[in-house]
């Protein structure tokens, strides 16, 4: 720098505005003193132009700190005289626009610097951020710069994306709309009710496609608030709810995968308890007993008679145990064979034999490891959870060892093998193309010649809404910027968890 009002035009630039007259070091603080330029002003009131002063006065505003210490600005500002008779201003104070504004103590890249703060922290941590950047605020002050950001104007688009979030788990719920096309929050409704989102989207009209899940009340707002727009059923619910009932069809199928994959394995008492249960309810249903008076003789709850009630047969859902690894499965190839030579070898004979090999475990980990059947079974134990996610996973994903496993599971049953089948036709269907619904009514035909309930039911639910489905399947829209809307609202909520009502909430949705 070649002299000081160089070095002071650069580390105050933001002050460019103002005469700098002076900076003195008072330590925590540096103080900057100023003065406004002597031009001309306009009136607030008529915009006439005027130099004439009638005062000066002072003013103290906070700037951005600079080396870690407060910037305070104590500038002399006029005022000037209007000169125009008659005008109701006869004198006015002059402002500096984009730097001082009215009944503010702080400039206004301060401002902004703090608003952008508060924005993503809120009131407490947003505090405790100002203090460590030293421009301290007040979590009062920090919600009230929060409150005063302005949002962005609302506008409609062309394709609006609807969902809901939880305001409180299982009990309040909200809706936000968003351009899916841009990610632009529109604006975040207090409920999910069907006449609430009417009355908006009567209000703001002009959206042609609405992306929504499968939800009825969203379905029939539309309906009646905006018949003409293209109603678009976003994709991830489709193949989340197929998951869902592929996961049912397994289940309800474990008598024949289970005794594939663990031939020594038995069904246990579960199995046995389902199919008492089913066999009391079948007997009571049979000699003309109502559902409820069932429920009531069994001392279970109306819906479980009713499941029971639905069944042909009892189901043989089985779940195995998910071991975690032990210090005896190095010695698990040694257990079995010495088991197999000496059925009636002992326990203690075992401890003692692979303690010389090495085992440093105690002689319990070993009789439960024993006793689980883990040293004899021949194949690793599977669940139905990890049989769908194999099934529902893309073959060329799937390591050689757990395509080989899923061959011999879907093998096991013709039904699992048309259930593999019918989920690989329907995973090609959620790549957008045009004559996707053509295909989804032969998929539907498939499925409806098969004996899957749990797929007949998902089939049932995709003609009831079969518009939007096929919209969903042909159209290049989807509600995945509105899911990642809802992600990151749960984090604004965590922060403010118990602290802050819907208004605050609303109003930090719409300035992300």
């Amino acid at each position: 720098m070649r002299d000081v009002n160089e070095l002071v035009s650069v580390v105050f630039s933001g002050l460019s505005a103002l005469v700098v007259e002076g900076v003195v070091d008072e330590g925590e603080a540096i103080r900057v003193s100023a003065r406004t330029r002597d031009e001309p002003v306009p009136c607030p009131m008529c915009g006439q132009l005027t130099g004439q002063v009638h005062a000066f006065h002072g003013r103290v505003v906070a700037d951005v700190p600079v080396d870690e210490r407060r910037v305070v600005a104590s500038v002399r500002v006029r005022r000037m005289v209007c000169p125009v008779l008659g005008c109701p201003r006869q004198t006015f104070r002059e402002q500096v626009p984009g730097l001082i504004e009215r009944y503010q103590r702080r400039t206004r890249r301060l401002a902004d610097q703090l608003g952008e703060i508060v924005k993503e922290l809120a009131g407490r941590a947003g505090a405790r951020l100002s203090r460590a950047l030293a421009c301290a605020i007040s979590r009062s002050t920090a919600l009230r710069v929060l409150m005063r950001q302005p949002v962005p104007r609302l506008r409609v688009p062309r394709v609006l994306g609807v969902d809901d979030f939880a305001l409180r788990r299982r009990q309040r719920y909200a809706t936000v709309l968003i351009d899916t096309e841009t990610g632009e929050r529109i604006d975040v409704l207090p409920d999910r009710t069907t006449q609430t989102l009417v009355a908006w989207l009567r209000e703001h009209p002009g959206a042609e496609y609405v992306c929504r899940d499968g939800s009825g009340s969203y379905g029939e707002a539309i309906r009646q608030a905006l018949p003409e727009a293209v109603q678009v059923s976003d994709r991830w619910h489709l193949w989340s709810n197929l998951c869902g009932k592929v996961l049912a069809e397994i289940r309800s199928h474990a008598a024949c995968w289970a005794t594939a994959v663990n031939p020594a394995r038995s069904g246990g008492v579960r199995e046995q308890t389902t199919r008492e249960r089913w066999q009391q309810v079948h007997k009571l249903l049979g000699q003309g007993v109502g559902l409820l008076e069932c429920a009531r003789r069994l001392d279970v709850a109306l819906n479980t008679v009713k499941r029971y009630a639905r069944m042909k047969e009892p189901t043989a859902e089985r779940r195995a145990p998910r071991y975690k690894p032990t210090l005896v499965d190095p010695y698990r190839d040694y257990l079995r064979r010495r088991r197999a030579e000496d059925p009636a070898v002992p326990v203690t004979h075992l401890l003692r034999e692979i303690k010389e090999l090495g085992y440093t475990g105690s002689a319990n980990l070993l009789v439960r490891y024993i006793t689980q059947g883990r040293a004899d079974g021949d194949k690793p134990v599977t669940t139905p959870r990890r049989f769908a996610r194999l099934l529902l996973t893309r073959p060329e994903n799937l390591r050689d060892k757990d395509t080989t496993l899923l061959r011999e599971l879907t093998q096991s049953c013709p039904e699992l093998s048309e259930l593999a089948l019918l989920a690989r036709k329907f995973a090609q269907l959620l790549t957008p193309a045009e004559g996707n619904d053509a295909k989804l009514t032969d998929w539907i035909t498939s499925v409806r010649s098969v004996d899957l309930p749990h797929l007949h039911a998902f089939a049932n639910g995709l003609e009831l809404d079969r518009a939007a489905v096929d919209a969903g399947l042909t159209l290049p829209f989807h509600n995945g910027r509105t899911e990642g809307v809802n992600t990151r609202t749960k984090r604004i909520m965590r922060q403010m968890h118990g602290r802050a009502g819907f208004p605050m909430l609303r109003h930090r949705i719409l300035l992300r």
